[in-house]
């Protein structure tokens, strides 16, 4: 490795191999943003990545590597590290295979503990499938959750933040959405809500974004969980009687914070650059407006652990995966926003964890 390189090292964790995560690192790599941006190396299988490089028509060689200060990425060349024991010689394509659950496990867990080491900067993962991770013996429902509990943080002092960067050369900030409850059934939101739990998901809202916005302090807006904010107690308390509370608490520990406000108009004040940050109630509230507004340049980034993980925002793709049709802008954009983290928290001398 080039020592005068100071370009972010990050894994590319391939994700569940019966889905498209493969065939997008392997058609990314010929894109010149992907290695400008950081110097990328592959956490996964070496044989399912030369299939996918195969299948999208790809010149570049696999070179097997034992750790990762051995990558020395080139148009031509993709360092793979080899990550699980697990024979994937015949999975099928765009099938849910305890096997592939399992190895996409065992990728994400070694770009974790090096992680943790410090001998990488940032992980970037491509999609795993909930059901072939459980297929494959792991209780955790995804990428989160595992990360989590291998960083030892608790549940309730991580987040998943949707981001959607701005433009490349634009000078604005991009809009991060942070979740109150994420992978849980809707009918358990009404009890998971709390003063404490949006409070800290509105202060981690704030210090997620200050090494995107250059230290300012973040403009953070909070939904309304009920039609019009629950129009004074007509259709809901939830609005007086918890979310309010939590604002006036963030913002009695000095964060820029408005709310809650109505979701319907809310997401098309953020959009037009009102806000940098919004706190949703809930999954679907949340990622149906953000992946709207730009689905293909969409990235998730995980709060609150002591590394830095993005990952693209779409799933395995089983209905396409292995036909050589997957798109690979959020793979480059879940890359940019790692490099853009990574600079920031050097530049301000802040801890890589967002806590």
């Amino acid at each position: 490795m080039n020592p005068s390189d100071d370009r972010p090292l990050v894994a590319l964790t391939m994700g569940d191999v019966a889905g498209v995560g493969p065939e997008v690192i392997a058609r990314a790599w010929g894109e010149t943003p992907l290695r400008t941006l950081s110097r990328p190396f592959v956490i996964g299988s070496r044989f399912v990545l030369e299939r996918a490089l195969a299948c999208v028509g790809g010149t570049a060689q696999v070179q097997p590597i034992n750790q990762p200060e051995e990558a020395e990425p080139s148009a031509r060349v993709i360092p793979c590290l080899e990550a699980t024991e697990q024979d994937l010689a015949d999975i099928p394509p765009g099938r849910v295979d305890p096997r592939a659950g399992r190895a996409a496990y065992d990728f994400l867990t070694t770009a974790a503990d090096l992680a943790l080491e410090g001998r990488i900067d940032a992980i970037t993962t491509l999609p795993l499938n909930k059901e072939a991770l459980r297929a494959g013996g792991i209780r955790h429902p995804g990428h989160t959750e595992i990360l989590a509990e291998r960083c030892g943080v608790s549940d309730s002092d991580h987040a998943m933040m949707l981001y959607l960067g701005p433009p490349i050369g634009a000078s604005t900030v991009g809009l991060g959405v942070l979740h109150a409850t994420l992978h849980v059934p809707l009918r358990r939101i009404f009890e998971l809500l709390t003063v404490p739990e949006i409070e800290a998901k509105i202060l981690l809202a704030d210090r997620a974004l200050r090494p995107l916005t250059g230290g300012r302090n973040p403009r953070v807006a909070v939904a309304a969980l009920n039609p019009h904010a629950g129009e004074g107690g007509l259709f809901g308390d939830e609005e007086c009687r918890i979310i309010a509370p939590a604002i006036a608490r963030a913002q009695a520990a000095g964060v820029d914070v408005t709310g809650p406000i109505a979701a319907d108009t809310l997401f098309a004040r953020a959009l037009a650059g009102e806000f940098d940050a919004v706190v949703a109630m809930y999954h679907d509230q949340g990622h149906v407006a953000l992946k709207t507004m730009g689905f293909e340049h969409a990235v998730n980034v995980t709060l609150g652990l002591p590394i830095i993980r993005t990952s693209v925002a779409h799933g395995t793709a089983y209905d396409i995966a292995w036909q050589g049709q997957a798109r690979t802008s959020s793979l480059i954009e879940a890359v940019r926003v790692a490099s853009r983290l990574i600079l920031g928290h050097r530049q301000l001398g802040f801890p890589v964890a967002v806590r």
